[in-house]
């Protein structure tokens, strides 16, 4: 489905069954197998399946996806209760049927009820910005006093919010949600699942400014959270929020708690110091004299750590522990991340906090992801979760059932007092430090680890272990942007048109198997490697696709053949020398066909049959029995250039003429394929059965309207190596080309032309970016380094430098090299090491 949100846990004693959900929801019950099963958990996504027997899935319509059609797989798999608007589905006499008009309403609606029966404090949180950290810092300073459910990451949707809700447990004495939107009409469905005791604001800024008439008629609606709250804190130096609170209609009188630099507030901020990486924060509240101080020093944690300050002196907290609480805090780890590890492991990193709901989320990411067949997880103690320590890990242990776990690393006096609840084979360590005491590298071969540990347990010493050692240039590749690129351009096509994704060329420089499984997961139709080497490296990775091979050649066929990959055929000589590796195959079934893909040329000159030859090449795959045309398809030569839409509609003109001879002369569907990502956008009446999305994918548009619309997936980043000070005169590097006209400050950089990046950016021509601030490359490019000129920048040796990212992307780069984006994505050396996350 489009929007993937995990099984959320709950406690036994608050199970219901389908009977009682159909009564909540308004529901016709089709009892094919009896409703008096205690349900255990929601779900959303067919892929994300815990204790099928005591689950309840929502087959909730998206815009491509309809949960209706995953409906019979998840019977096949064990799911026997489901929520579903189409009664056709409910006559299925396997399952339990609860019928509704509309899905989303329908959890909507029960999560609303299951909020009701709860009377402690709820935070609801919204605002543009801030809302996970806020309420994940809000966690950290309270976890030791309070019982505390909360929104799993960041789960603050139409579906996140009410499996967040879900969550709640009579154990629970404070409950920490937060609320996103992105058109009108939507805070007022979530308001009613949430229902705050207690709001927050954190601010306001320009997302999701396109589907709003102003900013204030955003502010507005995402006001409407806060219509039952008996206390909203907001900050008064936003003009417009203060504006909309004071003409907002609550539904009963409310305190404003408000925090400001300016003006006058119930938290009125005055000094604020910043020294190194800390900030001391100093406030005055009800006339008395306060300050904290946190371990950042960037403006949005400072804004983040007043919010939170703010919210706890609402909640009565003393003054003296709020500020001992707030020197502790740890940043909030707000993606997964996924490493090489040694002795051919991955390693996903998730080692700063420890509970059901982000293990849930953690265990589907692992679970996404298939280069290895074994799977290890190293867990620590759970804390501060409200359960009893032997109902906790019964919950832990239902949670890996699901999940295919072959190895628990138990870790913590808690989970090793519980060896005996879990199935899988597990090893048990009292601590960290007696983990890397025992610890030999051999114990972990050719297998994916998950790393998941509350902070107090220092995983990031394990994670430090068992990552394969590398520079510290490293390409971060964000797997949600993919994914948004994707639906992105899966939002303008048809339903029915398929997508081929382009992983070839090491999948522009981003790792193809991680892409690939990505890309599997979120159910494309095909993938296309350049090579029969990178399709073969693929099915081992486990990718089970469809893989087109555009680049095939003679001597790789038989490895095709095997691996089940599928060459492009674009002349007679590729034609006869697969047709003869496959009469060579003694050992093929005698009734297996090979699929094949034909190329025309339409007007690139480049590969193709040409519309002369279309004839005989009809005859000749007639002829032998054993091929099968699963695709035709051509290459546009310019459909990312107005000046050339002309051309393109002739090549458009072209394919259409030469697919329909080719297919009346077979008696079986054929695809075909001619956009790429540009014509997707600019040419969509020519979409015919598929589609190819390539350099799209990584966030690069044709145009500046669609550029707005994409993220940028890969960033290139690397650190600072040594600051050295010379005078005026001086030279730096090789042959004394970057000479020194004044005292300057030089940083030298872990990265050169061997990681990729070109010497064509020496001497000024290039620029980087440390701290935000770009900062020219003084000299030339080396073969494993860079020298900068960062005279007017406080840096010091270690700190992070970016490449490439969001301050400077790779289109700047490109034009600064006067190249393309392809050469610049594709041009970084495979030695330079990939990390994957997801937020």
């Amino acid at each position: 489905m489009d929007i993937i949100t995990p099984g959320i846990q709950e406690d036994q004693s608050q199970r219901i069954t389908a009977r009682e959900v159909a009564e909540i929801t308004g529901g016709t019950l089709h009892e094919g197998v009896p409703g008096t099963v205690r349900i255990q958990h929601l779900l959303t996504d067919s892929r994300n399946i815990a204790s099928a027997e005591h689950a309840l899935f929502f087959a909730i319509r998206g815009d491509r996806r309809d949960g209706h059609e995953f409906v019979d797989e998840l019977i096949d798999q064990g799911v026997r209760y489901f929520v579903v608007s189409d009664e056709k589905v409910a006559e299925n006499k396997n399952a339990c049927f609860i019928v509704v008009p509309d899905t989303l309403q329908a959890l909507q609606r029960l999560a609303a009820w299951h909020r009701s029966r709860f009377s402690f404090p709820v935070v609801g949180i919204t605002g543009s910005n801030g809302k996970t950290i806020v309420k994940e810092w809000l966690h950290q300073l309270m976890q030791e006093d309070k019982h505390i459910v909360r929104s799993p990451k960041s789960y603050n949707s139409q579906i996140g919010v009410p499996l967040s809700v879900w969550q709640m447990q009579p154990a629970n004495d404070l409950a920490l949600f937060e609320a996103g939107i992105s058109r009108p009409g939507e805070m007022g469905r979530l308001e009613p699942i949430i229902r705050p005791t207690i709001g927050i604001f954190t601010n306001i800024g320009q997302a999701h400014n396109e589907n709003f008439n102003s900013t204030d008629e955003k502010i507005a609606e995402k006001m409407q959270l806060f219509k039952g709250v008996s206390t909203l804190v907001y900050c008064r130096d936003y003009a417009d929020i203060e504006s909309q609170v004071s003409a907002f209609t609550f539904e009963k009188e409310v305190k404003h708690f408000t925090w400001s630099r300016k003006s006058k507030a119930d938290l009125q901020i005055g000094r604020i110091h910043k020294e190194g990486s800390e900030t001391e924060i100093q406030g005055i509240h009800e006339n008395n004299f306060m300050r904290i101080r946190i371990p950042f020093s960037d403006d949005a944690s400072v804004e983040n750590a007043i919010l939170c300050w703010a919210a706890m002196l609402v909640l009565g907290y003393d003054l003296g522990l709020v500020a001992a609480r707030f020197e502790k805090l740890s940043p909030v780890a707000m993606r997964l991340e996924m490493k090489a590890g040694i002795n051919n492991c991955a390693i996903i990193n998730d080692s700063y906090n420890s509970d059901l709901g982000s293990l849930a989320i953690a265990l589907d990411f692992l679970d996404q992801q298939k280069q290895h067949k074994k799977k290890t997880l190293i867990l620590s103690d759970i804390l501060q979760s409200g359960k009893q320590e032997k109902e906790l890990y019964a919950a832990v242990s239902r949670l890996l059932s699901g999940k295919d776990i072959h190895r628990l690393v138990g870790i913590g006096e808690s989970i090793s007092r519980q060896a005996g609840v879990f199935d899988t084979d597990t090893v048990f360590y009292p601590s960290t430090s007696e983990f890397l005491r025992q610890f030999h590298p051999a114990t972990f071969q050719d297998e994916i680890i998950l790393i998941k540990g509350a902070r107090k347990f220092g995983f990031e010493k394990i994670s430090n272990a068992l990552q394969q050692k590398a520079h510290e240039t490293v390409l971060e590749i964000n797997l949600n942007a993919l994914v948004h690129n994707l639906n992105y351009y899966r939002a303008r096509l048809k339903a029915e048109t398929k997508i081929m994704c382009m992983v070839k060329a090491f999948a522009y420089g981003s790792g193809s198997t991680e892409i690939a499984s990505t890309l599997q997961f979120q159910g494309v139709d095909y993938l296309t490697v350049a090579y029969a080497d990178e399709g073969v490296e693929l099915r081992k990775a486990g990718i089970t696709l469809p893989v087109m091979v555009m680049n095939p050649e003679a001597q790789s066929f038989n490895t095709m053949i095997a691996y089940n990959l599928e060459p492009e055929i674009y002349s007679f000589r590729i034609l006869n020398r697969f047709s003869e590796a496959i009469r060579q195959q003694a050992g093929l079934p005698g009734d297996r066909q090979l699929p094949v893909h034909i190329k025309l040329e339409t007007g690139m000159n480049r590969l193709g049959f040409e519309e002369r030859a279309i004839p005989k090449m009809i005859v000749q795959i007639k002829n032998n029995k054993r091929l099968r045309v699963a695709s035709v398809f051509s290459h546009l030569a310019g459909s990312d250039e107005g000046s050339l839409d002309r051309f393109t509609k002739q090549q458009v003109e072209r394919f259409t003429r030469a697919c329909q001879e080719i297919r009346s002369h077979f008696d079986y569907p054929i695809d075909r394929h001619i956009l790429n990502s540009a014509g997707i956008i600019r040419f969509p009446e020519a979409q015919f059965e598929m589609v190819r999305l390539g350099i799209g994918l990584h966030g690069i548009a044709a145009t500046a309207s669609e550029q707005n619309h994409l993220q940028m997936v890969s960033s290139l980043k690397t650190t600072i190596s040594q600051i050295r000070h010379i005078s005026a005169g001086d030279t730096v590097g090789y042959n004394r080309v970057g000479k020194a006209e004044r005292d300057m400050d030089i940083a030298v950089v872990g990265i050169g032309y061997a990681d990729g990046l070109s010497r064509r950016l020496g001497n000024g021509k290039g620029k980087m970016f440390v701290h935000g601030k770009p900062v020219p490359v003084f000299g030339n490019v080396c073969m494993d380094m860079t020298m900068l000129d960062i005279t007017s920048i406080p840096a010091r040796e270690g700190d992070e430098v970016t490449v490439f990212g969001n301050e400077y992307s790779i289109m700047d780069m490109a034009r600064d090299l006067d190249t393309i984006p392809y050469e610049v994505l594709t041009g970084v050396s495979e030695r330079v090491k990939r990390v994957y996350y997801h937020e």
